[in-house]
């Protein structure tokens, strides 16, 4: 089951139309409803203080059975964590990746980029939470998709595509295989840009983080599917 919480940044409507429809359960935080609803699609539920979810959504929402968690506009966590923690509750009560207990769950971001550099830069520090947590946000928009990484993962792209590894705490340890600019347990430092713009060198490539936690960001706008 794949599960996508959706915010109210920047969208394109032609890309989120086709990107929704490939979710099993749609939450809104907040004015994210907008964006779900303006793709042609029903949220499962909105989760926030409901200040900018458009009335005639809300409203709608309310006549078709839309499960509605409001809060408090004064409150210490934002709307999209607050989607987020439900998120995660649903993925704890439906025992998704049970078989695995050290599975890495995910859930999908969108709606999440343009806008405010403050909100995305409180969004990098929610994901890093719950990567704490064992849940990684995957983070995307029609051009490119971003999340954190602690431990190894093989991304799969097209030849040619660009990738880049960023630290996000002080140093992290990497290996990699299969990109332009190799990595063999070296460590990038958080005062250091040097992991941008890295290249597959076929269909599948393998980061390795042994210590410290790397965002890693693939460009897709190149390699629309």
């Amino acid at each position: 089951m794949n599960i996508a919480v959706v915010a109210n940044g920047e969208w394109d409507q032609i890309w989120g139309k086709r990107e929704l429809s490939t979710y099993d359960r749609l939450i809104a935080a907040d004015g994210g409803a907008n964006r779900i609803m303006e793709s042609g699609y029903l949220p499962d539920a909105v989760v926030g203080d409901l200040d900018s979810i458009k009335a005639e959504y809300l409203e709608s929402c309310r006549q078709q059975g839309v499960r509605i968690l409001s809060y408090p506009c004064e409150k210490d966590e934002t709307d999209l964590e607050l989607a987020l923690d439900y998120a995660a509750k649903i993925r704890e009560e439906e025992g998704i990746g049970e078989s695995s207990p050290h599975e890495i769950k995910e859930i999908f971001l969108l709606g999440a980029t343009g806008g405010r550099i403050d909100h995305l830069l409180g969004n990098l520090s929610i994901m890093h939470r719950f990567l704490k947590r064992g849940l990684r946000i995957r983070m995307k928009d029609p051009h490119q998709e971003l999340w954190l990484l602690a431990s190894q993962k093989k991304l799969t792209g097209l030849k040619g595509q660009k990738l880049s590894i960023i630290p996000v705490t002080e140093k992290a340890v990497v290996r990699t295989e299969g990109l332009y600019y190799p990595l063999h347990q070296e460590v990038l430092h958080q005062d250091s840009p040097r992991g941008i713009s890295n290249v597959f060198l076929g269909d599948e490539a393998l980061i390795d983080v042994s210590s410290g936690t790397v965002a890693v960001v693939i460009l897709r706008s190149d390699f629309a599917s």
